[in-house]
């Protein structure tokens, strides 16, 4: 099953576990986003075309990061003016998931995260709980005289300056 939906002024192609990078959206890390503005929608069997969204049809994500984009540079000139103007630029992206295509009248399926574990709902006296807290290993030491074996770079010789050049005689004054 794949949806083409449309965010930020552009179109995609989406099927379930696609990774997207899109323009920024407002939301938090590891939240969730849907969109209603689903253009198509193909079940596998047959293909709804809307007109111009799919009625009751959703798509829902999950943000995976809210980034920057790679720099562009914007360079103008215009030749023999003296004008030139240089400038970055960096677009705001949103990382998303694609979680769940749905389409009229489906129900969103049963979330498949898994609970995050609480540890303050174990009793006391389990024998879990009673267990000794792991050893750390012990931090490695550099020897001193590995440290001190260490020697600076040897600085480099100055260059040479070429030898001095006799000045030419004028060509009127040459000797025979």
């Amino acid at each position: 099953m794949y949806a083409v939906i449309r965010t930020g002024g552009k179109q995609y192609k989406v099927a379930e576990n696609d990774v997207l990078t899109i323009e920024r959206l407002d939301g938090e890390k590891e939240g969730e986003l849907s969109f209603s503005n689903v253009l198509a929608l193909h079940d596998g069997k047959d293909i709804q075309i809307g007109a111009p969204f799919v009625e009751g049809a959703v798509v829902t994500a999950d943000i995976l990061e809210q980034s920057r984009g790679a720099k562009i540079i914007v360079f103008k000139k215009k030749r023999r003016q003296g004008y030139r103007r240089k400038k970055g630029h960096r677009q705001l992206e949103t990382v998303i998931r694609i979680t769940a295509i749905l389409a009229a009248g489906a129900k969103k399926a049963t979330a498949k995260r898994a609970a995050p574990k609480d540890d303050t709902a174990k009793p006391a006296d389990t024998p879990a709980a009673k267990k000794a807290p792991a050893k750390k290993a012990p931090a490695k030491k550099v020897p001193a005289k590995a440290a001190a074996a260490k020697k600076p770079a040897a600085a480099k010789a100055p260059a040479k300056k070429p030898a001095a050049r006799k000045p030419a005689e004028p060509p009127g004054e040459q000797e025979d």
